[in-house]
């Protein structure tokens, strides 16, 4: 039987997130370099068996495959030119920095001017869970380069690659991020609605989530309206969620509670009635999305 040795990968950057990174790589047997600025930080990893490289450079010639998990894109730069004239050729570079789409397309051209490949990504868990299931990891690139690492970042987690435009991954970043704020508020909003009833928010919580859930099935047939352009009130129209909106508004101020959440939502609604839209159903409000704000 043909056993495959787990191929090697060096790790530059062991804030809280680089460590958990390095770590899964070792756990799932992989020959793993570290470098860190702070050296001190590789201590743990270096007793689980992990190799402190003296220098970036030194890190950077280890292998084939370097992950890169820093404080920002200036931070990426200053360590890789801190590197000098380290021949980047056939090298794969997988930068899970947080950043913009701009910052991560950049960094491809610096890359390739360089002689480098590059894979970007983005890191939607928190270190705890790399390594397992639960921990999703987003990558964008050019797909050959993924598929040829594939094993080796997935002992990191779910790794998906989601096309050849490297700013993917940040975008899809950032609309996590607007989902989960989004929902987060909108359950701050509801608690903070019962709480004047004396509900606390452990009994709400159960029906929020089954809120959250159904609203969530909406979701494939409202992306297919989207896509198509065209919105039929299927379910509703907007000039009739608008009704239920002045409604929120108005039972959060009797309360007592803060209703800029719900006068923002209404805000948007409106001025898509305004545009002619009033009898269409909610996900029309995506032309509103997806214009700039005019302050």
């Amino acid at each position: 039987m043909d056993i495959k040795t787990p191929a090697s990968v060096t790790v530059i950057g062991l804030g809280l997130m680089g460590r958990a990174l390095a770590g899964a790589f070792l756990k799932a047997g992989h020959p793993t370099t570290v470098w860190n600025r702070t050296t001190a930080k590789a201590d743990q990893l270096v007793a689980e068996g992990a190799r402190l490289a003296p220098t970036v450079a030194d890190a950077l010639k280890a292998g084939p495959l370097t992950v890169i998990c820093v404080t920002d894109y200036p931070a990426l730069y200053e360590l890789l030119d801190a590197a000098g004239d380290v021949e980047l050729d056939d090298m794969v570079l997988v930068n899970l920095t947080s950043g913009d789409s701009t910052q991560a397309r950049e960094a491809a051209r610096w890359a390739e001017r360089r002689g480098a490949r590059y894979l970007d990504g983005a890191v939607m868990a928190v270190p705890q869970s790399i390594g397992t299931s639960e921990a999703v990891i987003l990558h964008s690139g050019p797909q050959a380069d993924f598929e040829a690492h594939e094993p080796t970042l997935a002992a990191l987690g779910t790794v998906t690659h989601l096309g050849p435009d490297h700013g993917l991954a940040a975008l899809y970043d950032v609309a996590g991020l607007a989902m989960m704020w989004s929902v987060l508020n909108a359950w701050l909003q509801g608690t903070a609605l019962l709480r004047t009833a004396g509900v606390d928010a452990t009994a709400y919580a159960p029906f929020a989530r089954q809120i959250a859930a159904g609203v969530a099935e909406w979701l494939p047939g409202y992306a297919e309206q989207i896509d198509q352009g065209a919105f039929p009130a299927e379910v509703s129209a907007l000039e009739t969620d608008v009704r239920s909106m002045e409604h929120l508004i108005e039972e959060s101020e009797a309360l007592g509670v803060n209703a800029e959440l719900p006068r923002l939502i209404k805000a948007m609604a409106d001025r898509g009635i305004a545009a002619g839209h009033g009898a269409e159903q909610y996900p029309v409000l995506i032309e509103e999305f997806s214009k700039p704000h005019e302050g």
